[in-house]
């Protein structure tokens, strides 16, 4: 399989890595200011890219019928045109916040933890995210796909607010420290006790390995798509 890695950064060259061990050809790199390439010559790309850009990456594989794998994050105002484009050129399009196997079993435990709590007024839901210095945006994707699955599940939450409590509002808390590739924490506290829920990642490697994993998987599909849909989850 050729691919086209859009943003080559450190984790586009940890999926390049990934990428050539299973046996794939990395035909093209991108760098976040580089708008001028073909992506033609790819069977499928893989956008790690800056929020700026991520869109321009998305319209431009799907116009030229190129599946696309994205993980950028900080983009999402623009998610139902990507999603509204893809169907109508027939295109193929998967977007996660996070392609590591264990943080999707995460948003699924998550979603079955909010359900179970829906019910119980005394406890008090709030999110923590820490991540390397490099990173961006804030909160994390992860972060906001942890607060939408709550809202989902749970009644007593509508929105989430980056580092601002209020009422139905669920608190984030977002960290950024050295070399830390991301851990995520959910908490529900009452005044007798509190229960954590936690994903640590301890290496870039799990991410990488679920886009090159999805970029396989979507090869000769048509539609727009999920990592639940890859991994066959939730």
């Amino acid at each position: 399989m050729n691919i086209a890695l859009l943003g080559y950064g450190k984790m586009g060259k940890t999926i390049e890595q990934i990428a050539i061990k299973r046996g794939h050809n990395v035909v093209l790199t991108i760098d976040k200011d580089d708008n001028d390439y073909d992506i033609t010559k790819a069977d499928v790309a893989i956008d790690f890219s800056i929020p700026s850009v991520a869109f321009n990456n998305i319209s431009k594989c799907i116009n030229n019928n190129v599946p696309i794998i994205s993980g950028t994050t900080g983009w999402l105002d623009k998610y139902d045109d990507a999603v509204a484009l893809c169907e109508e050129k027939k295109g193929a399009f998967i977007y996660a916040s996070n392609y590591s196997l264990g943080v999707n079993i995460f948003f699924e435990l998550n979603k079955t933890l909010a359900k179970m709590m829906s019910t119980l007024n005394q406890y008090n839901v709030s999110m923590e995210e820490i991540h390397h210095t490099q990173k961006l945006d804030a909160p994390s994707g992860t972060a906001i796909t942890l607060a939408h699955g709550v809202i989902e599940q749970h009644a007593g939450y509508n929105n989430w607010k980056l580092d601002k409590m209020g009422n139905k509002i669920i608190p984030i808390v977002a960290k950024r420290i050295e070399d830390v590739p991301g851990t995520h924490t959910v908490t529900y506290k009452s005044e007798v006790d509190t229960i954590n829920i936690e994903h640590i990642a301890h290496t870039r490697q799990g991410f990488a390995l679920g886009a090159v994993v999805a970029a396989e998987w979507i090869t000769g599909k048509t539609g727009v798509f999920t990592m639940n849909d890859v991994l066959n989850i939730g």
